[in-house]
């Protein structure tokens, strides 16, 4: 399955989430299907995404966050799995999507090409709620049954090595960085 289907496939849900995507083929796939304000493409923090979205969770209690990472990502900061697990937030659905390559950084194999599976690392970790997903149907399921879950979830979607990952954005990083903040802000007030 492609990343980007799979991105299809959950972009209706992702309109009332705070969504935070790590650099590079995932964040350029999510700005190419649309850009919301409610979106934040962080860029040159490999690994870091779950870490802001966690730092979102604790402030923003009452949101879904939806944290779309990638396996090279997350085995950056393999670590957060733990933070994660005994941080207390309920609401991080933290979707790794593993191509088992770092594609956005040269198409090296990541760990999970030979043998680190991510769910387990996940579960073991003490992830109240772990999926995996080899299907756009499997992983449309589990992500709304994340969502819905109510609890902290890893769900791992494996995907093929294809993607669209040279394309120029057209949202300044600036810009942003400020449109996001005005729209968390405005969610901390309600």
């Amino acid at each position: 399955m492609n990343r980007i289907e799979c991105l299809r496939a959950v972009y209706p849900q992702l309109e009332k989430r705070v969504v935070v995507t790590i650099m590079g083929a995932v964040a350029i796939e999510l700005q190419s299907i649309g850009h919301r304000p409610n979106f934040f493409y962080l860029q040159h923090a490999m690994g870091l995404a779950s870490s802001i979205g966690l730092g979102l969770a604790v402030s923003l209690q009452e949101q879904r966050i939806v944290v779309l990472d990638g396996d090279g990502s997350l085995l950056m900061n393999l670590g957060t799995l733990s933070t994660l697990a005994h941080s207390g937030a309920s609401n991080i659905v933290h979707v790794v999507f593993d191509n088992q390559s770092y594609l956005s950084a040269g198409d090296s194999p990541t760990a999970t090409a030979q043998s680190t599976d991510l769910e387990g690392v996940a579960r073991a970790s003490g992830i109240p709620h772990t999926a995996s997903a080899r299907s756009v149907e499997e992983f449309q399921t589990a992500f709304a049954s994340a969502l819905d879950s109510g609890k902290l979830t890893v769900l791992v979607a494996h995907v093929d090595t294809s993607g669209v990952y040279d394309r120029p954005t057209d949202l300044g990083l600036l810009e942003n960085r400020f449109q996001f903040s005005r729209h968390c802000q405005s969610l901390a007030r309600r």
